[in-house]
């Protein structure tokens, strides 16, 4: 399963072009079936109708677990790295993990979980926020985590769109110095979730918390209610296995669904040939389990491996800049895998974090979230990797459950800014604004996939209309990214940036309609707009042209207002970092922003701005200019 060279890419890449279902049906195969399939794919993307591996039977959790216990029960799966640097690390074997999960399990259907309901997990990252997702798959019910930074009303419209039955949470979290109260964000969502039957709580940091009779229970204390036998429930390899909510250009949160089988199949092959993974390397990808790269590289793809995963519950900066290095040395770590947030920000402490850090223990760096820039890749490279630790700039989303365009570690030549070329099975397209394909190389356009991948959405939950909507009908009979890309000379790929209305801020998906949303709520302001800006540390800033005519005070406590408000309807991670007043936007006649224009002025490029004749009103335009100067 392992691509080895780069002759072998390519014959993989050949033969999963001409024959994907052979080539899928061989890779399958090293995964654990209960039954086997009678078809390994049927799909139309009008529809869109995808099925892998249809009829087959599984559960996930005996591939994760179940399958490695004979001969590596008493390997190392998970390493926690606690916030705090003083507290002793974690480490449980496959087999303690194994017997965990079965536990947890046992504790979900004691209260009240069966197969199909949906649980809701809101945890720290701590080794029992991947108990809670592996006991979830382990029963067939279907997980949802929400990330530790939403607010309790984005919480309650996860919790409400999917109907969940159960929550899961803990009394708090550290995340760097602050400590964030969980329980309480929970409490608050909870007054508007008549579905929530159960509250199962972890202690963790140790608040006093509030505790409903009847509804919420310590895990700690239910634990000791049952065994640690659990027999895995049969999945059939379309049944759901999780929701992930992400933004979209509309301002509702949309659940996109993976399912058992595909998914499995392609987290495990990715992980497996995207990091060069060897047995008995140490893994350590620095994501929240909360975002998709927790799921498919965290969790699901290394545990399917049978490797080594680290999970950190701190900041790359707390105590110091140089905790990641702290980290890599006394753990031996292989592979690291992080964000170009993370890389930019320790890259402006300098090179002092570094004195003294062993790093001779990396054989491959990866890149997650956004398109790294160059300066950042130089110096990933040669700082972090001693430029012998090749780099895997990996382009994916939470819709394709997977990598889909990356470098293969020891295999692919890799260029600075580029996710060069696709993975075998992957189909990348470009076409220009209305469909037509551009080929060749040397070109850009909008990214495409014309070819189903076993990773990828099924549907958004509850919503089938709104998958179809956001990623095929924009061009008939191909997968939309959403993303522009170009394709140069050597027919490698490198990502441009959204093309839509959603902004990718330190590798987060945030769409502009629900910031705006979040914005208006704030009791004067009328109308705002937001785009993105190149933002030094995040990759793109939030910058919001926000009009408030009956300001109260000054206007800097008025921006902290909004601000607050931002936090209290989304979360911290949504809050803009511009913020300007204005009078008017720019608008057609039919009353659309011109975002297009805002999105220049916020970059400081004025003097091409095109034909604002047009606008309803074009004076506002000089006007917005003028005050953007004062930013």
């Amino acid at each position: 399963m392992q691509i080895t060279s780069f002759k072998q890419y390519e014959e993989d890449y050949k033969k999963s072009i001409e024959n994907p279902e052979q080539f899928w049906g061989e890779v399958a195969q090293n995964f654990q079936w209960r039954k086997p399939w009678f078809k390994v794919l049927s799909w139309n993307f009008n529809e869109p109708q995808i099925k892998w591996f249809e009829g087959a039977k599984l559960n996930i959790t005996e591939n994760c677990l179940d399958r490695h216990l004979e001969k590596n029960g008493d390997k190392p799966a998970i390493i926690w790295e606690p916030n705090n640097p003083e507290e002793e690390s974690v480490t449980l074997t496959y087999k303690m993990l194994h017997e965990r999960v079965c536990r947890f399990a046992n504790v979900l259907k004691r209260n009240g979980a069966k197969k199909g309901d949906r649980i809701c997990i809101y945890m720290p990252m701590v080794p029992e926020l991947a108990i809670a997702v592996l006991a979830c798959a382990r029963i067939g019910a279907v997980h949802s985590v929400i990330f530790g930074g939403f607010s309790a009303k984005s919480i309650a419209d996860r919790i409400n769109d999917s109907q969940c039955k159960l929550v899961i949470t803990a009394d708090g979290a550290y995340r760097g110095n602050k400590q964030i109260p969980l329980k309480d964000v929970i409490d608050d969502a909870l007054i508007g979730c008549p579905t929530v039957e159960k509250c199962i709580v972890l202690t963790h940091v140790r608040t006093p918390v509030s505790m409903l009779k009847g509804r919420d229970v310590w895990w700690e204390d239910e634990v000791k209610h049952v065994n640690d036998v659990c027999e895995a429930e049969e999945m059939d390899a379309e049944d759901m296995l999780f929701i992930l909510y992400t933004s979209g250009s509309t301002g509702k949160p949309k659940g996109v669904v993976h399912t058992c089988g595909g998914y499995m199949v392609y987290a495990g092959y990715t992980f497996s040939n995207v990091f060069n993974y060897q047995p008995d390397e140490v893994y350590f990808c620095t994501a929240d389990i909360g975002w998709i790269t927790g799921h498919s590289y965290i969790v699901y793809g290394p545990l399917s491996q049978g490797a080594t995963s680290v999970l950190f519950e701190g900041i790359p900066t707390y105590p110091s800049p140089s905790r990641f290095w702290d980290i890599v040395e006394k753990h031996k770590i292989n592979t690291l895998y992080t964000a170009p947030t993370a890389i930019r920000s320790l890259m402006s402490f300098g090179e002092d974090p570094l004195q003294g850090k062993d790093l001779s223990s990396i054989r491959v760096l990866g890149s997650v979230g956004e398109p790294i820039n160059e300066e950042a890749w130089h110096w990933f490279d040669e700082k972090i990797g001693h430029s012998k630790a090749p780099i895997v700039d990996t382009w994916w989303q939470t819709e394709t459950g997977g990598i889909m365009i990356s470098p293969i570690a020891t295999v692919t030549p890799t260029k600075p800014g580029y996710a060069t070329l696709p993975l075998p099975g992957i189909q990348p397209i470009l076409v220009d604004e209305n469909g037509n394909e551009i080929a060749g190389n040397s070109v850009s356009g909008n990214l495409c996939i014309k070819f189903p991948w076993p990773g990828m959405l099924r549907t958004t939950y509850g919503d089938h209309e709104r998958c179809k909507q956001t990623y095929f009908s924009t061009y008939e009979n191909l997968y939309f990214t959403g993303d522009g890309c170009l394709r140069d000379e050597d027919g490698y790929y490198r990502i441009t940036g959204r093309v839509d209305d959603v902004l990718n801020v330190s590798g987060h998906r945030i769409g502009t309609a629900e910031v705006e949303n979040a914005i208006n709520m704030h009791a004067g302001v009328v109308e705002s707009a937001v785009v993105g800006y190149p933002h030094d540390v995040k990759g793109q800033g939030i910058y919001a042209f926000v009009i408030y005519p009956e300001m109260h005070g000054e206007a800097e406590l008025s921006k902290k207002d909004i601000l607050q408000t931002v936090t209290r309807v989304i979360g911290a991670i949504a809050k803009p970092d511009k913020i300007l007043f204005v009078t008017g936007l720019p608008k057609t006649r039919s009353g659309k922003i011109m975002r297009r224009i805002l999105r220049k002025i916020s970059d400081g490029d004025t003097a091409n701005l095109g034909d604002t004749s047009t606008l309803l009103d074009p004076g506002v335009v000089e006007e917005i200019i003028e005050a953007a100067k004062s930013l």
